[in-house]
Order: C-alpha cells, then structure tokens, then sequence
C-alpha cells in the first residue's frame, strides 16, 4: 500500500510541476516568434503601421510575462519597445504620457538588474555604493544596463522641472558608462549616441563638453557607416542647438530629411522616425535660433 501511495503522491507531484511549467515552456517556445516580429518591425518604412503594431506588441509580451515573469529576454524586449513606442511616436505630442511609457520601460530593466544585485537600496542609496556594485558587472549585464539607463534619462529628460528627477540622473549615467567600458557597440553603438547628448545638451558652466559631444557622435556615425539617421538628428537637437550653430543644425536635419529611404533596410523605422523628427525641429528654428 505505501508503494502504491508514493507513487500516486509522485504521479501527484509530477502533475502539479507540469501544469506549472506549461505556460512557461509555451512562452518559451514562443521567443522565436517576438524575436521575428521585433525583426520584422525594425524593417518598418511605413509609420502609420509601426504605430499601430507597437502597442499590441507590448501587451503580447507583458502577457507573456504573466506567465513567465523571470523570462529575461521579454523583460528586455518590453523595455525596448516601450522605449521606441515613446521616442518615436508619443513624446512630441505628450510629454507626460512619454515619460510613463520610459518608467515602465526602466522597470523591466530593473527587474533583470535584480538578478545582478543591483536592487532598490542599492540604487537609491550612495553613489559610491552603487558605483562599486556596478563595476562589478560583466558584459552579460549590458542589455539591462543599457535599457535601464536609456529609458531612466529620457524619463528624467521629460521631468526637468522636478529636482528630485534631475539629481538621479548621475545614477542613469553610471548604468551607461558601465555600458561603454563593457561593449561600446552593443545596440548601434547606443552608449556613444547617449553621451553625445549628454556631453552636448548643456553648456561647459554646468558640466556640458562639446568636444566629447562631438567625439561620441562621430564614434557612432562611424560605427554604423553614417546610415543612422538618429545620431545625426539628436545631434542637431542637442548639441548644435545648446551651442547656437545654426547652420549645422539646419544642415544635419535637412540631410536627414533627403536622406534615401533605402539607406539602413534594416533599421527603416527609426531612420523615417528620425526623417519625422526632423521636420519638427526645422519648425522650431526660427524660435530656437
């Protein structure tokens, strides 16, 4: 009889652990899929599509994430992409729903930094502290880092006028520069393009460097052979604008306008976003300059 028991108490436990790990092994087999749709969205010309699918891509995979919270790569993809639905389509007309967007971006990076120790004490605590923990990651901690950082400082970005944002902004810069010592060309060379707006956004008096502006931004361009339309674009609309260079500034966004559609196939969506964005910042010349 005991026999018997132990195994129905087996068959039992093998049930459970199954009906358990179902809905994860589905997510999992699903990865294929979000990684060809975030492919396949990259490649995007038409901007009234992109932004219509960009939403539904994000509650699919926060769905998925129900199921498989500690599914790494979703996390990342959701930070990605709540990242691109703000940049690209939501921060010119709404600012304050922007910056949100970027905060639930930074959480799901977050919730990979965990994995790493970097936890909210740590983060809300002394810079030496969270110094020290970040130089000890390694180059697999580079996706968070990166997200985090990214999505962090664009949400400080949108929320200038509160002091409390502004003085964490050092913290969202350590997350990048970790990224910079640890693989300077991960996601296009994205941590050149993040310093060149920081070093360019504000004058030499309160910290700005227009010349390591200039050097991360050329860095960029050349790591992805000047076909990124967005280095160029933030360029102009940081560094040329705080440094009242008119003419670059006029110059750099009217390239990216005449730029081929075909220039980056690969990256066709935010080159026709960063085609976009330029066309409003010509607007605003006159006001700026």
């Amino acid at each position: 009889m005991k026999k018997y028991l132990k195994i129905g108490f087996l068959i039992c436990a093998l049930t459970q652990l199954s009906a358990c790990s179902i809905s994860q092994l589905t997510v999992r087999a699903s990865m294929p899929l979000i990684e060809g749709g975030f492919t396949a969205l990259n490649m995007q010309s038409d901007l009234g599509l992109a932004r219509s699918a960009l939403p539904a891509n994000i509650s699919l995979i926060e769905g998925m994430l129900i199921n498989d919270p500690g599914n790494e790569a979703l996390r990342l993809y959701a930070a990605q992409a709540y990242y691109g639905y703000a940049f690209g389509f939501i921060e010119d007309e709404d600012p304050i729903r922007a910056a949100k967007l970027y905060e639930r971006g930074y959480q799901h990076a977050q919730q990979i930094l965990l994995e790493y120790g970097i936890n909210e004490q740590i983060i809300n605590g002394e810079l030496d502290n969270l110094q020290e923990s970040i130089s000890k990651l390694d180059k697999d901690a580079v996706p968070a880092l990166f997200w985090a950082s990214s999505c962090w400082a664009k949400s400080i970005d949108l929320n200038r006028d509160k002091a409390r944002n502004l003085a964490q902004l050092p913290k969202a810069v350590m997350f990048m520069q970790r990224v910079l010592e640890l693989d300077e060309h991960y996601y296009m060379s994205g941590a050149h393009v993040f310093f060149g707006v920081y070093y360019g956004s504000k004058s030499p008096m309160l910290g700005g460097n227009y010349k390591l502006s200039e050097q991360h931004f050329s860095q960029a361009n050349s790591a992805n052979q000047n076909k990124l339309l967005v280095v160029n674009l933030l360029r102009a609309q940081y560094l040329e604008r705080q440094r009242f260079d008119q003419q670059t500034f006029n110059q750099l966004l009217n390239n990216i306008i005449q730029a081929s559609d075909t220039l980056y196939p690969e990256q066709a969506l935010i080159n026709q976003i960063s085609k976009k964005k330029a066309s409003l910042l010509l607007e605003k010349e006159e006001q700026w300059f």
